[in-house]
């Protein structure tokens, strides 16, 4: 295996970015994140990831901002062999290697991410996700058998009601590992969320969701972001969440217009067809051979939920690349470090689709290719800002974490958006 750790080429330098003041009481720059032209104190309508700071009465000497551009140097090809590898260990040993390649493939593209000179690893133990995933995969097989079984139906819905009550402690599971063995410059970072404030962001939040038919849908993801970003550490800088649930409903209107429109242009045909071929009967309705239109009617019926299913993945893909966007340009570490997002989230629903449909064509095999399409994208539209250097920053060392959420999360394909 390749060591991520040793790789060092294409990567940015730090750029100087006097003149713009960062920090909870600095002011903002007039355009959004990187102008490098600060032009005095702000008015709290700004529209960048520094929106909303303000400078303190009196004269003050603004502080230096240095942007570090995100770069990402993995390769299509290079990927692709371990990304091959992995896949056939993992048909070979009937999935418990799957560990293994899980933490190879994430180590594989920490290690080609890089800020101020630094890449990032992960450092995840195998062997203690084996564990975990031979727990859940059972737990899981467990659910398919019984769930088949008239006797023992009652055994899966138990297993389902365990799940979703331990759905957000799983969660919290999760996130502790990642941090965890998520390593920038030696220093780890930490998530310290509290279980109780899982069960409302991940419990609460999701249940206001279902009940509200949506409605709480993009109050759940705000709930679910703020406690992300709230509890997470690096060394002794804790995160923010500077965001509001506002732009949130913003984005999720925006996914439901996708959806509406496609189902417009699906029904003004269907009913024009319906027109013309009610007047070829003679709009007698007594008359009408309905059995002539059941194919008609079928096809329509297929070629309608295709188009809808895939509508509802572009909106989808939409409303996760805005908010991740969003995100970044609302995080904060330490009141001196915050994040910048430049990318197109259009751009990122054309990358997603097309490389879906490549990934079709090439039966997975162009996965790899994907991967790092989709991440050089997104990464080099990513700016980190600070006025100090990113090595003065004190650490603790943590203790390990459970595997079992992380396990959860990967095998059942639950997307935290962490």
């Amino acid at each position: 295996m390749s060591d991520p750790v040793s790789l060092s080429k294409d990567r940015p330098a730090a750029v100087p970015d006097s003149g713009t003041p960062l920090g909870r009481h600095a002011a903002a720059p007039a355009t959004g994140p990187d102008t490098g032209s600060g032009t005095g104190p702000d008015t709290g309508s700004g529209t960048g990831p520094y929106a909303g700071t303000h400078v303190a009465d009196g004269p003050q000497a603004a502080p230096v901002v240095t942007a570090y551009p995100v770069s990402f140097t993995g390769s299509a090809g290079e990927y692709f062999r371990l990304w091959i590898v992995n896949s056939a260990l993992t048909v070979v040993t009937l999935g418990l290697y799957l560990p293994w390649a899980r933490v190879r493939n994430r180590q594989y593209f920490y290690g080609h991410t890089w800020v101020d000179g630094h890449n990032f690893e992960y450092r995840a133990d195998p062997r203690r996700l084996l564990r975990s995933y031979l727990l859940v995969g059972a737990l899981f097989l467990a659910y398919v058998l019984t769930g088949e079984s008239e006797s023992l139906g009652w055994v899966s819905g138990l297993i389902a009601l365990l799940f979703l009550g331990l759905y957000p402690w799983l969660v919290a599971q999760s996130m502790r590992f990642q941090a965890v063995n998520t390593v920038h410059r030696g220093l780890r970072f930490h998530f310290d969320g509290r279980v109780q404030d899982a069960y409302v962001a991940y419990g609460a939040a999701n249940v206001a969701a279902a009940v509200s038919g949506g409605l709480a849908l993009p109050w759940a993801w705000f709930m679910q972001r703020r406690y992300q970003l709230n509890n997470l550490r690096y060394g002794s800088a804790r995160g923010l969440f500077r965001g509001d649930v506002a732009p949130m409903y913003l984005i999720a209107l925006v996914g439901v217009g996708l959806l509406v429109g496609a189902g417009l242009l699906l029904a003004i045909p269907a009913g024009v067809a319906l027109v013309a071929w009610m007047a070829s009967q003679g709009f007698e309705l007594d008359s009408l051979n309905w059995n002539s239109a059941g194919l008609l009617g079928v096809l329509f019926v297929v070629v309608a939920y295709v188009i809808l299913l895939a509508m509802n993945g572009v909106a989808w893909q939409y409303v996760r690349a805005a908010t991740m966007r969003y995100v970044l340009n609302n995080a904060e570490l330490g009141g001196v470090v915050r994040t910048g997002a430049t990318f197109n989230p259009w751009q990122v629903v054309w990358i997603s689709v097309s490389n879906g449909v490549a990934q079709v064509l090439t039966l997975g095999l162009a996965t790899p290719w994907a991967d790092i399409r989709r991440s050089r994208y997104l990464l080099r539209g990513v700016t980190v800002r600070a006025i100090v250097p990113l090595d003065e920053f004190a650490g603790r060392r943590g203790g390990p974490e459970s595997a079992l959420g992380e396990a959860a999360t990967e095998l059942l394909d639950i997307g935290l958006g962490f």
